[in-house]
């Protein structure tokens, strides 16, 4: 009988796993959500970075000429409130229509009984204290805050709920069924009738418990007691350092592991990064060193196990005519962070030569990212979301300023050292392989 070598067993063990999560249709429907919603943080986050791009003088022009009785800096300033700040509307109705989808329920009105059910349990005042009061007035009102990043954790769960009951209902058959002939709109809406007023009658005893109880109202509850924990576990080196070790064995063992992390990991680096977008938006430094731009811009750089560097070195060395030609070709799309071709042409996946370096280069970028950002030598991400096809260098720069830039060239040049033995390794190996086969074509 065959003995089990270490990665047989690794891939027994973390396949089924990986399976399992990859196909668990709450965090798919978390990442297909967070998805819908990207273009619209992406585009706000654009208008942010205009009214703060990093020269001084730009700044000060925006935000000191008067267009109308308004400063230019706050006509910008409209477009982020209007995505960015708003941001858990998108990510509510992204992650209704996603999860309705799972359910096979209509999508767009799972996406509006989510919604609807999320605003319920939502307080509708807030306390104000007025520039140069010290007493605190009661307003009523919406806050920014529980529709910005605050109110991120408890959308997801209402969402969820709201679709669950949504999908009871209609299985139960409690639906208005329209004679045929009435055109289908009107049919889906009369057919939605009874299971949102079901929602919503669910989710205003909801908010009746809750308000018996101290926190007063379900989203104090979830961002007291499970949203900021969880963003304070989350936004930790450790915590970081864990979920790209586990994404990128997986990885190894060719499975998309991001994807996997991401549906689990990303509701917390977006509300860092909206927490560090506030502050800059109120003229103050962003706090959370970790986030999605740290992750996406420092962590890694052309795709997963950060391969730019290994193609970097790959197309400047290479003599075998497999791994010149494939660093040739991959590089490209590398720079705007693309490595499919790499990891599975080169091969990296169950390639034994390429684990450590693979897992090793992204684990030294989050550590030395951190210190530097940590210790202030590089400024912290000022979570503007960008395109993650942005080529590092721009993205730093964009993020962190021109310190950001240097750093990601500095970790571009260390991982090019790393991977060097490595790449010098399979390099020889091609060579080797590539002499037999000119030598058995010969013979033949």
């Amino acid at each position: 009988m065959k003995k089990q070598s270490f990665m047989d067993k690794l891939e027994e063990k973390l396949m089924p796993m990986a399976a399992k999560i990859s196909g668990n249709a709450h965090l798919q429907s978390i990442r297909d959500g967070f998805a819908l919603a990207m273009p619209l943080l992406i585009i706000g986050s654009m208008f942010m970075l205009i009214s703060n791009f990093p020269i001084q003088s730009w700044m000060d022009l925006l935000r000191s000429t008067e267009v109308n009785g308004n400063t230019i800096a706050s006509y910008f300033s409209a477009a982020t409130n209007a995505t960015f700040t708003i941001m858990s509307i998108f990510v509510v109705i992204g992650i209704g229509y996603a999860y309705g989808g799972k359910l096979k329920v209509n999508q767009i009105f799972s996406g509006i009984v989510s919604l609807v059910a999320w605003f319920i349990l939502m307080p509708f005042s807030f306390e104000f204290t007025p520039e140069g009061s010290e007493e605190a007035l009661t307003v009523n009102g919406l806050s920014f805050d529980w529709l910005g990043s605050k109110g991120v954790f408890i959308g997801i769960i209402s969402a969820f709920l709201a679709v669950r009951i949504y999908k009871i209902i209609i299985d139960k058959g409690l639906v208005i069924k329209m004679p045929a002939g009435v055109p289908p709109t009107v049919g889906q809406s009369f057919a939605a009738l009874l299971p949102a007023a079901f929602v919503m009658t669910a989710f205003v005893l909801i908010r009746f418990i809750f308000s018996l109880t101290p926190w007063d109202n379900a989203f104090n509850f979830v961002y007291s007691v499970l949203q900021l924990p969880l963003q304070h576990i989350g936004g930790t080196l450790t915590a970081m350092i864990l979920v790209y070790l586990f994404a990128h064995i997986l990885w190894f063992l060719g499975i998309h592991g991001t994807n996997i992390t991401d549906s689990m990991f990303m509701p917390i680096l977006y509300a860092l990064s909206a927490e560090n977008l506030a502050k800059v938006n109120a003229g103050q430094l962003p706090e959370n060193i970790i986030n999605v731009q740290f992750q996406n811009l420092f962590a890694t750089y052309g795709g997963a196990g950060s391969t730019l560097s290994l193609l970097i070195v790959a197309v400047l060395i290479a003599k075998s005519k497999r791994l010149k030609q494939l660093s040739k070709l991959s590089i490209l799309p590398a720079i705007f962070g693309i490595n499919e071709p790499v990891i599975y042409g080169l091969p990296i996946v169950l390639n034994p030569l390429l684990m450590v370096p693979f897992i090793l280069v992204p684990t030294i970028n989050i550590i030395i990212s951190y210190v530097t950002m940590n210790i202030g030598l590089v400024p912290i991400p000022n979570g503007v979301i960008m395109p993650w096809t942005t080529p590092p260098i721009v993205s730093g720069f964009l993020s962190s300023n021109w310190q950001g830039a240097v750093l990601q060239l500095f970790l571009i040049v260390l991982g090019c050292l790393i991977y060097y033995p490595f790449v010098v390794a399979i390099d020889k190996n091609n060579l080797i392989q590539e002499e037999e086969l000119a030598n058995e074509s010969e013979e033949a």
